[in-house]
């Protein structure tokens, strides 16, 4: 045990503990909500998921074995390599040739975790993690203890996994489970009353998956005006469930002799991507820049530079893309989806294009590169609109206030159960 790691900022404050994928910029945004405010947070990676960089210093249990040297201060890790007895065990059942359950060992180290610890509130961040949470409640006895916020992405997480016969009754519980459900749209607090939740489990309505936008400190960086730019940017370049790439390769290709010339940034790319903008004629290819992953601070630098925000799809949320564009004067182009339709108006804030018709897509890009006045004026009406749907400040109060009513006094946790 490190004591620095261990000991709290604020003691007798309410104790946080979030669990949730580690190389998530959503996650980072939200937890950051709480950046200097009197709550004592620490944060845990389920198995097989990534680990936080290290420039990120909240407090986090590290379950990885392929992260390098940690910060004692900052982080601690389910075994020292080559030292400690699981370790052993390890690499035991690997000469023996049997399974070795990172998952049961994760599981266990989130219980002892929240015995010793004793967090007032357990704060999961997507479904799978909720449903990993909730095994670990059932399994060690500790289904009374803290108060648990369950967060739900947009996209078919929700919306798609619940309709599969081999999901559908484990979310059902899970989400039965938890104290709180908190969500990026109506839909999926729909869903959820649905499937059995209670509207008093629904308190903190609706807010962006990053905890909101920094409005004003994006429109202190915007490069010139919006009709002036000559950036396309496609922050989501990848093949998904929530969004397919070939239709947009296609809509490019289409759109490309139709426009003017413009820088087209494309962000996230996966091989199947990289694969076929290979395919693409040479002209459209030296147009464009490609990365793999991008830091959101770097993505947030070409949304401030970029005449049009490219992000269709089939199934989402509220993006988050298209908060950050409005802020930045980027012009949207997204997908009619039910969950995004009732917030914005055609013409006058976005266009639309489904995300499975190139001919939609290039008709709205072509549109959104010679139209100077819809760019400029839809920049004014969708910053006015960003401020009040996403305004960091604002959601920042909000939570703040939901966690200091869940957090109370420290839940006595059940000590039955294994251990």
């Amino acid at each position: 045990m490190n004591p620095s790691f261990e000991t709290d900022p604020h003691p007798g404050r309410p104790k946080i503990l979030f669990i949730g994928p580690g190389d998530s910029s959503h996650t980072y945004s939200w937890i950051d909500l709480l950046a200097d405010r009197p709550f004592n947070v620490r944060f845990f990676v389920p198995p097989r998921f990534f680990s936080p960089p290290d420039s990120w210093k909240i407090k986090t249990y590290i379950t990885a074995y392929d992260h390098g040297p940690l910060d004692r201060l900052t982080r601690k890790r389910l075994v020292d390599k080559g030292t400690t007895r699981r370790v052993a065990q390890r690499y035991l059942a690997r000469a023996l040739n049997k399974p070795w359950d990172s998952e049961q060992v994760g599981a266990a180290w989130l219980a002892q975790i929240i015995r010793e610890w004793q967090p007032h509130i357990v704060h999961t961040f997507q479904v799978d993690v909720a449903e990993f949470y909730f095994r670990v409640c059932r399994d060690y006895g500790i289904e009374n203890g803290p108060k648990w916020v369950l967060q739900v992405r947009g996209g078919p997480e929700l919306a798609m996994r619940r309709l599969m016969p081999e999901h559908k009754e484990s979310i059902r519980r899970t989400l039965l489970a938890g104290d709180q459900v908190v969500a990026d749209n109506q839909q999926n607090y729909e869903f959820a009353l649905e499937m059995g939740v209670k509207q008093d489990q629904i308190s903190l309505g609706v807010v962006p998956g990053t905890g909101g936008i920094d409005v004003m400190s994006l429109v202190n960086r915007w490069r010139g005006n919006p009709s002036e730019r000559r950036i396309l940017l496609w922050p989501k370049a990848y093949e998904g469930p929530q969004n397919k790439a070939l239709p947009v390769l296609e809509a490019l290709k289409l759109a490309k002799a139709r426009m003017p010339p413009c820088e087209i940034h494309l962000v996230a790319t996966n091989p199947e991507v990289r694969m076929w903008f290979q395919t693409l004629p040479a002209d459209l290819r030296e147009a464009c820049v490609l990365y793999e992953r991008a830091p959101r601070d770097q993505v947030l630098e070409l949304m401030v530079s970029a005449r049009i925000m490219l992000a269709p799809s089939v199934s989402d949320g509220v993006p988050n893309a298209m908060y950050e564009a409005m802020a930045a004067g980027a012009f949207p182009i997204i997908s009619p989806l039910d969950t995004v339709v009732p917030l914005v108006r055609e013409e006058e804030n976005v266009l639309f294009a489904r995300n499975l018709y190139p001919e939609e897509i290039a008709g709205a890009l072509v549109r959104a590169a010679t139209d100077d006045r819809l760019v400029d004026t839809a920049a004014k009406r969708n910053l006015e609109l960003v401020k009040r749907l996403a305004s960091r400040d604002e959601i920042r109060e909000r939570v703040i206030r939901f966690y200091e009513s869940l957090a109370g006094t420290p839940a006595a946790l059940l000590k039955g159960g294994k251990t």
